[in-house]
């Protein structure tokens, strides 16, 4: 859905939250339009959309075909053998937009989450890997993707409540997401790394670093 279609639902359904004083009924409607708005907005939990990805990875495994669940189960078990305090994966159905998953548009990731620190609940890294050709395309996406209740949150005049970006978070909270998005991209690598060799390839010439806030390789 346009961004701005997704601002004007949200203008409305506060003009409505406005009137909603003299009556119920238009205060149901701004409620309503106002979680429309968010839920389009904001993005349900199986839509991925480009403007919430902040950094970025991908890789082409020439003759990898095939090898997509062997990718996800390595890495996620790499990721489990690091530790990481806090860290859940499961693997979902995503869709890049709400209209084409409801046509069938979807692709399987795996979505990775810290936990530990409630700030990081934002900030999700999805993982995919698909057949492409004789080869198998590898990508991850670190997105920002406030919830519902800190949308909601953030519509109050003068309150500052969610910490909706990366600048908003103190030292230590960026310390812990660029710590949470390094060791999972290093999982991930060595998932990769892993079958790159297996197939009798350079592991050395895959491009390491990501593209976007992080830069890590």
């Amino acid at each position: 859905m346009p961004k701005a279609l997704i601002f004007i639902l949200i203008a409305i359904g506060l003009f409505f939250l406005i009137i909603g004083i003299f009556s119920k009924t238009f205060l149901i409607i701004g409620i309503i339009l106002i979680i429309v708005g968010l839920y389009f907005g904001f993005g349900p939990d199986g839509v991925l959309e480009k403007d919430q990805v902040i950094d970025t990875w991908s890789a082409l495994i020439e003759k990898g075909q095939g090898n997509a669940a062997v990718i996800s189960k390595d890495a996620e078990a790499f990721i489990a053998d690091s530790k990481a305090p806090g860290i859940r994966i499961e693997s979902k159905e995503i869709a890049p937009s709400v209209i084409t998953g409801l046509i069938g548009n979807r692709r399987n990731f795996l979505v990775i989450r810290d936990t530990s620190n409630h700030k990081l609940g934002p900030y999700q890294i999805y993982l995919n890997a698909r057949g492409y050709g004789d080869n198998l395309d590898v990508s991850w996406y670190l997105t920002f993707k406030p919830s519902i209740l800190q949308a909601l949150i953030a519509l109050i005049p003068f309150v500052s409540v969610a910490q909706f970006t990366i600048n908003d978070l103190n030292v230590f909270d960026q310390q812990d997401l660029r710590a949470y998005g390094t060791n999972a991209h290093h999982c991930i690598l060595k998932a990769v790394d892993k079958l790159v060799l297996s197939l009798g390839q350079d592991p050395n010439k895959l491009q390491r670093m990501s593209r976007g806030f992080l830069g890590i390789s």
